[in-house]
């Protein structure tokens, strides 16, 4: 028998049995295996832990430790929209709706919102701590408003608790709009802000340009336009995705997680309850003969993932179609109205810094033109002064002259070259006056 199992028997390679002495030898002289690589580390190395605040739909936080390839899984995204969330990355403001999350990325608030909770990287950045208590206080607001509704609706005679109760559910929003409002309203309340401090900064130090100019208030001035160009910037990529977000009715429908989900359970109930009535059929008709030309298994599970899938697009073309999006069009016009203001003021103050450098382009052309008349009238001064120099140059030279022998000579000499120097400047500024040279 034995000669029989050997040639069945797999051999074991020679490296494992070195790996395996090496390791019993080591064990055995008491020092550990594989000595200086830290296996420990390297497996939480691999598995990247990041941290996570959670919150749920009845308003209650918590932190938790999930890996990337977990987080995907449980929110099925892909790992670039993921990407979209590393505060090591900087992005452009994003808004994603999917099967199951919407990703939102704008400024400091970059999150994950399903129909149930509401993901974001642990930072102890101010904003985030403020978008986590905010979204805290109206979900407990609106627990708060839904059980006093219910009170209400309770005491109330049954026809009219039904009609109030019918009002209030469509007033209120789902939880994943909740979210994504708080998140706008953050993203255009820090952008606003921003913008006020730019113009508080910014038309003082424009006003004082005006009135003196320096290479001080000048390369602040430089700095302060090169904030705003980023800012705005900024706001026009949230403005832009906003827009985009409004234009495609097909991207709002997909962003109704809890309609989606809803649509998805009772599809399942409906599901197990068929598969449950099949059940009782074959268990009723157990002796009924078998058709010879039944189709095989994989033609079976062939059959049962077209007809899965077939379900899942009549669920997204279903809510892609019937949805409502109303809400969340208001919802999104509101935002993009503060989101357009802010925008508005922005370009006013862009507008107000162009026309600032206008003003002085114009101050420094009217100096200059200035310097170039004064510069012409030192020319034609000079010019009229040289001609004494002649004058003087052609008395000095070494020869005899009758006129030098009369006293008088030099007085005629002298007012007859000031009269004609005077004569030449002034017709130097009437060219001038007349080719408008010069505000004579």
């Amino acid at each position: 028998m034995t000669d029989l199992q050997e040639p069945f028997l797999r051999k074991k390679p020679a490296s494992a049995m070195n790996i395996r002495e090496m390791s019993h030898h080591a064990s055995a002289s008491g020092r550990p295996p594989f000595q200086g690589i830290d296996v420990a580390g390297l497996k939480k190395r691999g598995q990247s832990l990041r941290s996570w605040i959670r919150v749920d739909s009845s308003g209650n936080s918590g932190v938790i430790e999930v890996d990337k390839f977990s987080m995907m899984r449980r929110c099925d995204l892909p790992a670039r929209d993921l990407r979209l969330l590393d505060p090591l990355f900087v992005y452009p403001s994003t808004i994603l709706g999917r099967e199951k999350a919407i990703v939102v990325n704008l400024e400091q608030i970059r999150c994950i919102i399903t129909a149930d909770e509401v993901l974001l990287l642990n930072s102890l950045d101010s904003y985030v701590l403020h978008y986590v208590v905010e979204l805290q206080r109206r979900l407990k607001i609106t627990s708060m408003n839904n059980d006093w509704q219910y009170n209400e609706n309770s005491t109330s005679n049954l026809s009219r608790g039904s009609r109030n109760f019918d009002n209030g559910s469509s007033e209120n929003l789902p939880f994943e709009f909740k979210a994504l409002e708080v998140a706008l309203e953050a993203a255009c309340t820090f952008l606003d802000s921003q913008a006020a401090e730019l113009e508080i900064e910014a038309y003082p130090l424009l006003d004082e340009l005006t009135s003196q100019i320096s290479t001080l208030i000048l390369e602040r001035v430089r700095r302060l336009k090169s904030r705003l160009v980023a800012l705005t910037r900024r706001v026009q990529k949230v403005r832009d995705e906003m827009e985009q977000l409004m234009d495609d009715d097909g991207d709002m429908a997909e962003m109704y997680l809890t309609e989606k989900k809803r649509r998805m359970e009772l599809n399942l109930y409906g599901d197990q309850s068929m598969s449950g009535y099949n059940s009782a059929d074959c268990g009723r008709s157990i002796s009924a003969p078998v058709s010879p030309v039944s189709p095989p298994p994989s033609s079976r599970k062939l059959e049962k993932r077209v007809s899965a899938r077939s379900r899942l697009e009549s669920v997204r073309s279903s809510v892609s179609n019937t949805g409502s999006i109303e809400e969340l069009e208001m919802l999104l016009e509101a935002y993009f109205v503060v989101i357009d203001s802010t925008l508005n003021k922005l370009t006013s103050l862009k507008e107000y810094i162009d026309d600032t450098e206008d003003f002085i382009n114009i101050k420094l052309d009217n100096v200059r033109n200035q310097l170039i008349q004064f510069e012409l009238l030192l020319t034609t001064a000079t010019f009229v002064v040289a001609i004494f120099g002649v004058v003087a140059g052609v008395f000095g030279m070494n020869f005899p002259i009758p006129l030098l022998s009369d006293e008088s000579a030099f007085k005629w000499v002298l007012w007859i070259t000031g009269v004609l120097g005077i004569i030449i400047f002034c017709s130097f500024l009437g060219f001038f006056k007349y080719k408008r040279l010069m505000p004579l």
